[in-house]
C-alpha cells in the first residue's frame, strides 16, 4: 500500500537530564524506547534531535553573576561602559546584565527601539509615526522616551524593560544611565569602553565602534570566553546562547558537541544498523504575529550536526509544475509526470524557476525551526525530537 504521510515530527520524553549524565546514551535509548513504546522503526535518514539545553545541564556549563562580574571587572577595569543593544529577556538576559552590573561602577545603557534585535518591542512601530519620531536619527534620553511613550508593557510578558532593567542594575549597586538608539555610535558621547550585545549583528557592531573612535569594544560572545574562578565557558560564544538557571547563575550555551552528536549516531547504529542524522538544536528562526518576536536568541540553531544535514533542500515546485509543465494533466497522468520530473530533476536547482518559492534555508535551520516548536519551552518534557521522512518526496 502507497504511504500517505511525509514529514512526521515526534516528541521524545526522556528523564530529567543532572550534571554528570551520559546525554549521547540517554538520547539513543529514549528514541529506541519510545519507538518500541509506540510501534515505530527507525528508518534510514531520520533526524534525531536534541536541545542544547539538556546538553550543556549534563556539562555542568553554568556560571554564576560573580564569576561572570569578575571577567567584565577583568575587561573594563575603568568602571564605567556603555552597554549597548541587550535583548529585551527576563530569561535570556537579566541575569547576564547582573553580573554585568556587579563588574563595573555606572552603566549607560543603550537599548534599540521601537524593538530589539530579535523584535520584542518596547512599543508599538506606529508610535513612531504618532510622535513623529525617526528611529534611525534620534537619540532618546529617559525623560524624553517617557515623555513620547510613557509606560508600556510588553505585550506577553507584562514588563516595562526600561524599568525593569534600570531598577536591576540598581539594586547591583551600579549606577544606570539610559538612552534609546540604534546606531551603536551613538553611544560615544556617553561611554568610550562598550559592551555590544547584540548578536548576529555583533561583528558589524563591533567594527563600527572602533572605526568611529572606542577606545575599547567587547562583545558579549568574549565574556567568559574561558573558565573564570571556576565557572563555565564557551570558548567560541561566551555568554551568548545563555538561559537564566536560577536566580543568580546562568547556563551557557554548550560546548564539545560534536561528540555527542557523532555517539548518538554510533549508537542508533549500533543498536538498529540504521544510517540516522543527528543534531543538537537550539532556538529556530519563525517569526511570531502577535508579539513579534522572531526568535533566534542563540547565536547559531545548530551547534553541531551529523555531514548528512549540511546544504539546503533541492526541491521542485509541485504546483508549479502543475500550473505549467504539465496544466494539460489531470489524475494519475499528472502525478506520474510529476513523479518522473523529480526522479530527473537537477542536482542543483538554484536559479531554475521550477524551484521558485521553495524555503532557501539550510537543513539545520529548518529542522532546528520544526525541533523547537515541536518541543516548546515548557512541561512536555520532550527535549528530543525524531523527525522522520524529512528527506522524502513525492515519489517515496
Amino acid at each position: 500500500m502507497e504511504r500517505l504521510t511525509g514529514t512526521i515530527s515526534r516528541g521524545v520524553r526522556a528523564p530529567i537530564i543532572r550534571q554528570g549524565d551520559d546525554i549521547a546514551h540517554i538520547v539513543a535509548k529514549s528514541v529506541l524506547d519510545a519507538a518500541k513504546a509506540d510501534g515505530f522503526e527507525i528508518r534510514n535518514k531520520d533526524v534525531i534531535a536534541v536541545t542544547e539545553a539538556v546538553v550543556a545541564r549534563a556539562q555542568g556549563n553554568y556560571a554564576t553573576v560573580e564569576q561572570i562580574a569578575a571577567d567584565v571587572k577583568a575587561k573594563f577595569p575603568e568602571g564605567h561602559i556603555g552597554l549597548i543593544f541587550p535583548i529585551l529577556s527576563r530569561n535570556r538576559f537579566a541575569i547576564c546584565l547582573k553580573g554585568i552590573a556587579m563588574g563595573v561602577k555606572k552603566i549607560t545603557l543603550m537599548l534599540s527601539y521601537p524593538a530589539d534585535e530579535v523584535g520584542n518591542h518596547l512599543f508599538d512601530d506606529d508610535m513612531l509615526d504618532e510622535k513623529d519620531v525617526d528611529p534611525w536619527r534620534d537619540v532618546l534620553d529617559e525623560k524624553k522616551y517617557r515623555e513620547l511613550f510613557g509606560y508600556i508593557k510588553h505585550t506577553f510578558t507584562g514588563v516595562d524593560y526600561v524599568e525593569y532593567y534600570k531598577n536591576l542594575i540598581e539594586e547591583c549597586g551600579c549606577e544606570a544611565e539610559i538612552i534609546l538608539a540604534n546606531d551603536c555610535r551613538a553611544i560615544l558621547p556617553y561611554a568610550k569602553n562598550v559592551l555590544n550585545c547584540d548578536i548576529h549583528t555583533r561583528a558589524r557592531t563591533k567594527r563600527r565602534l572602533l572605526k568611529a573612535g572606542a577606545e575599547k569594544v567587547c562583545s558579549l560572545d568574549e565574556i567568559l570566553t574561558e573558565s573564570v574562578n571556576g565557572s563555565g565557558y564557551n570558548e567560541n560564544y561566551g555568554l551568548l546562547g545563555s538561559n537564566k538557571a536560577t536566580e543568580t547563575t546562568v547556563k551557557l550555551f554548550p560546548r564539545d558537541c560534536q561528540p555527542v552528536v557523532d555517539k548518538i549516531k554510533a549508537e542508533i547504529d549500533a543498536a538498529t544498523g540504521k544510517n540516522v542524522e543527528v543534531m543538537i538544536y537550539g532556538d529556530g528562526a519563525f517569526k511570531d504575529p502577535v508579539g513579534k518576536i522572531w526568535e533566534l536568541a542563540d547565536p547559531v540553531v545548530s551547534p553541531a550536526h551529523t555531514d548528512g544535514l549540511i546544504g539546503q533542500p533541492n526541491e521542485v515546485k509541485l504546483k508549479y509544475l502543475a500550473d505549467n509543465d504539465f496544466a494539460d494533466l489531470s489524475g494519475d497522468a499528472l502525478k506520474e509526470a510529476i513523479s518522473e520530473y523529480i526522479k530527473k530533476k537537477d542536482s542543483n536547482l538554484v536559479g531554475q524557476m521550477v524551484s521558485q518559492g521553495t524555503t532557501p534555508r539550510r537543513l539545520t535551520d529548518l529542522i532546528g525551526s520544526l525541533c523547537d516548536l515541536t518541543s516548546g519551552s515548557g512541561d512536555k518534557g520532550t527535549p528530543i525530537v525524531l523527525v522522520q521522512g524529512y528527506f522524502d518526496n513525492y515519489t517515496n
